[in-house]
C-alpha cells in the first residue's frame, strides 16, 4: 500500500462518523411523447468534502460546482449565471434531492496509479516522493497529510458560526 493509500485510508477512518454531501450528475433532458422534459441531477452517491478534494468509500475526486437542491420557482434574475444556477438547483430537486440538501456536480475521478506513478490526476501530484495537493489555481502544493488532517478537523469540528 502506498503513502497515498495511507493516507486516504486514515481519513476515511478519521471522517467515519463525518456529515457526507451529495454527488450528483446532470442528465441531459428527455423526450415523453415528443414533448422535452426538465433535465435532472440524479445521485450518485456521496463524499466527505475537504477543500479541493472529494472523499467517498473508494474514490478521490476533484470538486467541480457546489449547489444547494431547490424548488424551482419564477424568480426575476439580474445576471443570466443566477439564471443557470437556480436551473441547476431545480434539476437536483427533481432529480430525488432533499430541499436544501449540497449536491456536487461536475467532480472528476482522479487516477491514484498515475499520481503514484508521479503523474499530476487534477490537484493532485507527488512531488518528491510525497502526495501534495493545488487547494487554489494560483497556489502552490501542499503537502497532502497535513491539508486532510487540516480540512478532516474542520469538518468534524467546525468552527462556531460555520454551520
Amino acid at each position: 500500500m502506498s503513502s497515498l493509500d495511507d493516507l486516504l485510508a486514515a481519513a476515511r477512518a478519521r471522517l467515519a462518523d463525518a456529515p457526507r454531501e451529495g454527488l450528483g450528475e446532470l442528465l441531459p433532458p428527455r423526450r415523453l411523447l415528443g414533448i422535452p422534459r426538465a433535465p435532472r441531477i440524479i445521485r450518485r452517491g456521496a463524499a466527505w468534502h475537504l477543500g479541493t478534494l472529494l472523499l467517498t468509500d473508494d474514490e478521490l475526486l476533484a470538486t467541480g460546482d457546489i449547489l444547494r437542491a431547490r424548488a424551482e420557482v419564477r424568480r426575476g434574475f439580474t445576471a443570466e449565471s443566477q439564471r443557470q444556477r437556480a436551473e441547476l438547483a431545480a434539476a437536483a430537486r427533481r432529480g430525488g434531492f432533499a430541499e436544501g440538501e449540497t449536491v456536487h456536480i461536475g467532480w472528476q475521478r482522479l487516477d491514484l496509479d498515475a499520481i503514484g506513478r508521479g503523474a499530476a490526476s487534477g490537484p493532485v501530484k507527488m512531488v518528491d516522493d510525497e502526495p501534495r495537493v493545488r487547494w487554489s489555481a494560483t497556489g502552490g502544493y501542499v503537502p497532502l497529510a497535513g491539508y486532510l488532517d487540516e480540512r478532516a478537523s474542520l469538518l468534524i469540528d467546525p468552527p462556531g458560526g460555520a454551520t
